[in-house]
């Protein structure tokens, strides 16, 4: 309980003074004059006006509140390293059991834990002190302890703006001496043309700073090395690589463990890099002008990023009809530099129809072969002269045509059908019309009348026509790709015949994944982390689900079932909570998921120190110790006393309360404020009568 003296005056405050001044000077002029009774007409109307001033007494009815002793522990990946969970955990029971011994103190405990994989804000151990200070009377907390290995990014310039009067503490995890090596990006393209070299820069350290030394950096892309080298420590360095598709791909560069190691995840770092194509080249050869030729020709001139060069074989050099050299074309057919000096620099070739007439040597055939052998890209559309013995099957080519043509041309109508297979090659899957509603042997698209009978030798048939022969059949040839379309009418869709059917998007489909388009890969792992989930599918030819292995960024290895959503595809999520570089393997191919940086903040130097804590806790009064030290007396102390020693760590007692009510007391009740100011008055008349 607590009293305080407080005024409800009748009249304004100016009149009070006015009124008091008045009879300040009439008292002393009566005073001055020795008028008999001056004291008292002065103190009756001192006593009036000390009436209308109105004064009463308060009285407060108070609760006395408990100092609060708050805790935020560090949770962060950091603290992953070595014991310092270990730590940390045991200091934290050691601290509870001690402040609750202290008088009048209640304890809080909060734990900081990162934003989540995506967001590479560091620690944050203050945003959840001030949480917390939002939520509690700041005149209660008498402390605040810290229990972290002292990386913490949000650390205030002025502890003032935390608008209390306690010490902060650190409990510091870790060791003292810890070293660590790291490896930092620092510049890397964010795309580069595919087949073109690019490089990176990046700088090895061993922390603390280490005057010289070797480390070898190893570079890998989408998971597969392609360069290392031996570089010097702290400083600068760059490596080289190209793409070899276009679309995102993962650059990560690693270097080996140092001497002492902390952690192996900042070890390595990474970015993505998107391979863009600057123009794809095409070289179209047509056998003999045809209804379906401008097929091809509309698809492949309709995308911006094709360069296409096209030639028809209007004339065999055989035929002699007397017509003038000058009038047989407008420009020769220039076969030796576009089948031997240039071949490499197309991304596709393509026989429409083509029939050995003398034209492409035997040699030619041979560079054609190689060049897919060595990643080059072979695509032949059928027609009935292939059913001849001037089929190209009758050429070097047979090597790698995944098909053989019987020499019978089946002609009648016919709906073309996915396969099995088809189903799940990216290629032929989900195709618009491919089943009417309802009706599943049935497309929606319109008939072909004529195909040619092709004895499959290897590839997979993703479409099949006319008695169920192989359509379209496609393989894969040493490092390049070859496709066969057994059928020249294909045209039909385009002019929309029985209502035509998806003729563009199977041509640029076939096209693309004839040009490893990565979006039409058939056997392809991907994943990527998106709002805090890691996202992982298989596209596969093979039927069921699938087994992965997820290594998480801290080195941990989960074993992740991919269940199957639709033919060919397979997929699994699971929570991804840490920010670095997720990488998923099969046993055959790898995806990488970066989630925010691949060398998080929280590992850029994780070594644990005092340093970046060392104003806060100096401002407040604070001590530092480290949990090795094993925890410190502590002691409840007064505002304005130090706040830790030698071996102790104070708490400060604030002696806070919280107001329940308030009882008001007037000191002069009416009636006896009225008879001492008679009695005042009587006794100066008197005194004045005499």
């Amino acid at each position: 309980m607590a009293l305080d003296l407080a005024f409800s005056p009748y009249l304004p405050t100016w009149a009070l003074l006015v009124l008091g001044l008045g009879v300040l000077l009439l008292g002393l002029l009566a005073i001055l004059r020795r008028a008999r009774g001056a004291w008292l007409r002065l103190a009756s109307a001192a006593l009036l006006l000390l009436l209308l001033a109105n004064p009463a007494l308060i009285r407060e009815q108070r609760e006395p509140l408990n100092d609060l002793a708050l805790v935020v522990v560090d949770r962060s990946p950091s603290q992953g390293i070595e014991e310092r969970q270990a730590q940390t955990s045991a200091a934290l029971a050691r601290l509870r059991e001690r402040l609750s011994d202290l008088p009048v103190t209640d304890v809080r405990v909060v734990e900081s834990r990162p934003g989540g994989a995506e967001q590479d804000d560091g620690t944050r151990l203050f945003r959840e002190v001030g949480r917390v200070l939002a939520e509690v009377n700041r005149e209660q907390v008498g402390a605040i302890f810290l229990l972290s290995d002292g990386r913490v990014h949000d650390v205030p310039e002025d502890a003032a703006a935390l608008g209390i009067d306690a010490p902060i503490h650190l409990l510091r995890s870790g060791r003292d001496g810890e070293r660590d090596r790291r490896l930092s990006l620092i510049n890397a393209p964010s795309y580069g043309l595919v087949g073109e070299q690019l490089e990176v820069s990046f700088q090895v350290d061993d922390l603390p700073q280490a005057e010289e030394g070797l480390a070898e950096v190893r570079l890998s892309v989408d998971g597969e090395a392609v360069d290392w080298e031996v570089v010097r420590l702290g400083q600068e360095q760059s490596l080289s690589f190209h793409l070899d598709r276009r679309g995102p791909a993962v650059i990560e560069l690693e270097v080996e463990a140092g001497p002492e190691e902390l952690t192996l995840i900042n070890n390595r770092d990474g970015t993505i890099v998107n391979g863009v194509r600057d123009r794809l080249r095409v070289l179209l050869v047509s056998g003999e002008p045809h209804v379906g030729e401008r097929a091809w020709r509309n698809i492949l001139k309709s995308d911006p990023s094709v360069d296409l060069v096209h030639f028809t074989i209007l004339r065999p050099p055989e035929k002699q009809d007397g017509t003038p050299i000058s009038e047989l074309a407008l420009i020769a057919f220039p076969t030796r530099e576009l089948f031997e000096l240039k071949l490499q620099e197309f991304d596709l070739v393509i026989f429409d129809r083509y029939q050995r007439r003398g034209i492409l040597p035997t040699s030619y055939y041979e560079n054609i072969v190689r060049y897919v052998e060595e990643g080059g890209a072979l695509l032949e559309a059928v027609g009935p002269v292939t059913a001849t013995p001037l089929s190209v099957h009758r050429t070097p080519l047979r090597q790698v045509l995944p098909g053989e043509p019987s020499g019978r041309i089946v002609e009648q109508a016919f709906h073309p059908r996915i396969t099995e297979r088809g189903q799940r090659h990216p290629v032929t899957a989900e195709l618009n019309g491919s089943a009417r509603t309802g009706q599943a042997d049935t497309p929606a698209w319109g008939r072909w009348f004529r195909q040619l009978e092709t004895v499959r030798r290897r590839g997979e048939v993703v479409m099949s026509g006319a008695e169920e022969l192989p359509l379209l059949i496609l393989d894969r040839v040493g490092e390049g790709r070859v496709a066969q379309l057994n059928s020249d009418q294909i045209w039909l869709w385009s002019r929309g015949f029985e209502g035509g059917g998806p003729q563009a998007e199977l041509l640029r489909r076939t096209a693309h994944w004839l040009m490893k388009e990565p979006d039409l890969e058939e056997e392809v792992l991907r994943a990527r982390v998106d709002d805090g989930e890691l996202q992982i599918s298989r596209r596969s030819l093979e039927e069921g689900d699938a087994a992965v292995t997820v290594t998480l960024p801290d080195g941990e290895e989960r074993e992740v079932t991919l269940e199957a959503q639709a033919p060919g595809l397979a997929q699994a999520r699971l929570p991804a909570s840490q920010a670095g570089l997720h990488r998923v393997t099969d046993g055959e191919n790898v995806a990488l998921a970066p989630a925010g940086p691949a060398n998080p903040r929280e590992f850029e130097d994780p070594r644990a120190t005092t340093e970046i804590l060392q104003p806060v806790i100096a401002q407040t009064g604070g001590g530092a110790r480290t949990m090795e030290e094993g925890l410190p007396e502590l002691r409840k102390v007064s505002p304005g006393r130090d706040r830790e020693g030698r071996g102790w760590l104070g708490v400060v007692g604030h002696g806070a309360y919280l107001v329940t009510g308030i009882e008001r007391v007037a000191l002069f009740p009416g009636i006896i404020a009225l008879l001492l100011t008679l009695g005042l008055l009587l006794s100066a008349w008197r005194r004045e009568g005499r």
